[in-house]
């Protein structure tokens, strides 16, 4: 399958279509998932008003999360299978999933705050979900850093797999340690502790946050594609460029000494 969307031409013809899709599903989902968040769901008997942050912050994880596992994913194809629309993949998902672990730590300051009485703690979940965030930094960065595109895309594939072991320690943190941050209350084994008139929007707005990373995904990789075929035509011109002046000084130097 992956062998089959490889091909940049193929790849672009499915994502033409694929995009429209994907923005429109986003306006399906985030219209009904606003209003029902903040307009038509209850406010918690504890936290009152301040749940509604959950709308934004549980989506926002769960995609930062998803991304980094995408890239990882990409990341293996490129190295084990050498394919450059993996690499052009994982480049493109790489701003929107630290934008992702961006909003879920501001989020949960916002949220934590009230709830704990400061903005910061350095538990588990916290730290880790930093970490994710400098990793997706740190790549973005690295991929940049270097003369030649395939060398930054190697290191950066490299990070991507070795940072990868940080998902399951911000998944199962609050399991693992004593942490201010609490546990699972929707993806877990005796199903979801939430009322549905929370549930409804939360999923809503994950949905609506799985859509626009799609759409913005393949927007993103259509843009990357566009420079390299530039860069790529750029380059042919000044190697035929050169070798025209080569030959063309080689047919003067011959001339002359005839």
């Amino acid at each position: 399958m992956f062998d089959y969307l490889a091909n940049p031409a193929r790849f672009q013809r499915i994502a033409t279509v694929i995009r429209p899709i994907a923005w429109l599903a986003f306006l399906a989902t985030i219209i009904p998932g606003l209003y029902y968040a903040f307009f038509n769901s209850p406010a918690d008997y504890q936290q009152g008003e301040t749940v509604r942050i959950m709308y934004v912050h549980v989506p926002s994880a769960w995609m930062a999360l998803m991304a980094y596992v995408l890239m990882a994913l990409m990341a293996l194809f490129y190295l084990v299978w050498k394919h450059p629309l993996a690499d052009v993949a994982a480049r493109s998902m790489a701003l929107p999933g630290a934008g992702f672990a961006l909003i879920t730590l501001i989020t949960g300051s916002l949220w934590g705050a009230p709830m704990w009485g400061t903005w910061w703690v350095w538990d588990a979940r916290l730290t880790s979900m930093l970490i994710l965030l400098f990793l997706y930094i740190g790549y973005m960065v690295l991929v940049d850093s270097f003369d030649r595109e395939d060398r930054g895309s190697k290191a950066g594939a490299v990070l991507l797999l070795v940072g990868v072991i940080n998902i399951p320690i911000i998944k199962f943190s609050v399991d693992w340690w004593n942490t201010l941050h609490q546990g699972a209350s929707v993806i877990r084994a005796g199903g979801p502790a939430i009322d549905g008139s929370m549930l409804t929007p939360l999923l809503l707005m994950a949905l609506a946050a799985k859509f626009w990373f799609i759409g913005i995904t393949l927007v993103r990789m259509r843009s990357l594609l566009g420079q390299r075929r530039l860069q790529a035509r750029r380059n042919q011109i000044i190697a035929t460029s050169t070798n025209t002046s080569t030959n063309t000084s080689g047919a003067s130097g011959a001339s002359t000494h005839g």
